[in-house]
């Protein structure tokens, strides 16, 4: 069987197969509850054969949202609505997972679907933001550079979300501390100048994001914990692979699983050139160096592509995105491509579709 299309047990969870669904906004939340929309925007990936179904960004608090529409996981009922949505992922024979977040400076911004650009400000629904320290993103409001009493909260949160998404059925939690949001923006120099414990060293960067991972672990014991990196800057003086790997490697130690590679989203001046597995370097400086297993993500969009990629060992796992937008049967597809049609369980409803070996 294809490398693709072998299991992988990853903190007491096994998911069937390699090709995985990554954390995709949809902007599409009422009060932060997910809804219809959400239910059959993720269980269709589960039927289309992936390993992993992760859920969007989910603000832990209220003011973590990157947009009013945003989905949360703060309160009860947000809990209860993902609890089905949770069930038919797992009923597909896929792993349920959630990215669970904090925005930052990056919250309180507009819906990509609003034509605007911006923070949304407090008449319209939008509320002052917080980050380490009080430098806006470019175009943004300025934030409230957090207190440690405010740090700790943020702390709590995570750990309540975490203890709301087990209960809800998930059964991976990512870590979102990539794409310039709040656990990001610790991590870099470009936007972390604090005086504290919590700048300046590579250890004190890393002390909120290696917090939550601890308060994580300790409240939903059960869950795999996983984290998102974003594992370069792409804009001088900041933060790098090599950094990346330094704190996974601390937060391997701390019982983090698995690491999401991907990168930038810090500064609107980062100057990034894209194309097929841009990102794959990455994924693979951060495995080699750390010695963690990782997923690789970034314009990979075919069974061959991606089986390249295991094979070569630059990653444990595949995520993508916008690939399962355009075909919510991708794993299905891959399987096809690689001459094993079997190797991904088509549901018994679709089987006069599924090609011969």
């Amino acid at each position: 069987m294809s490398l693709l299309f072998t299991p992988i047990e990853l903190g007491g969870v096994t998911a069937r197969n390699r090709l995985w669904v990554a954390p995709m906004c949809q902007y599409s939340a009422q009060n932060g509850v997910p809804n219809e929309w959400h239910h059959v925007h993720l269980a269709q990936f589960a039927a289309g054969g992936a390993g992993v179904v992760i859920a969007e960004a989910t603000a832990v608090v209220p003011e973590g949202r990157i947009s009013p529409e945003d989905v949360g996981i703060w309160n009860d009922a947000q809990r209860d609505a993902w609890a089905p949505i949770a069930a038919a992922i797992r009923r597909r024979g896929a792993v349920p997972g959630i990215q669970l977040a904090h925005a930052g400076r990056k919250a309180s911004t507009w819906s990509p679907f609003s034509g605007r650009r911006g923070s949304v400000l407090d008449e319209a629904g939008g509320w002052q933001t917080v980050a380490p320290s009080a430098i806006a993103y470019e175009g943004f409001e300025t934030p409230v550079a957090l207190d440690l009493a405010g740090i700790d909260r943020i702390v709590d949160a995570f750990a309540a979300a975490s203890v709301r998404a087990v209960d809800a059925g998930f059964r991976m939690l990512e870590v979102h501390a990539a794409h310039g949001y709040l656990l990001h923006q610790f991590l870099s120099p470009l936007s972390n100048v604090r005086t504290d414990e919590y700048a300046g060293s590579l250890e004190n960067r890393a002390r909120l994001l290696l917090r939550v991972i601890d308060a994580m672990r300790a409240a939903a014991p059960s869950a795999a914990v996983t984290v998102r990196f974003s594992a370069h800057d792409w804009a001088d003086g900041g933060w790098d692979a090599a950094q990346t790997a330094t704190v996974a490697a601390w937060a391997a130690e701390r019982g983090a699983v698995f690491f999401d590679i991907s990168s930038g989203g810090l500064v609107a001046h980062q100057q990034i050139t894209t194309g097929p597995g841009y990102q794959v370097p990455l994924a693979a400086e951060v495995r080699a160096a750390a010695g963690v297993a990782v997923g690789a993500v970034g314009e990979i969009t075919s069974g061959p592509q991606a089986e390249a990629v295991l094979a070569a060992g630059d990653a444990d796992v595949i995520l993508a995105g916008r690939e399962w937008l355009r075909d919510p049967h991708f794993a299905l597809r891959a399987a096809t491509e690689l001459g094993e049609p079997a190797a991904a369980p088509w549901p018994d409803q679709y089987l006069r579709a599924r090609p011969r070996a």
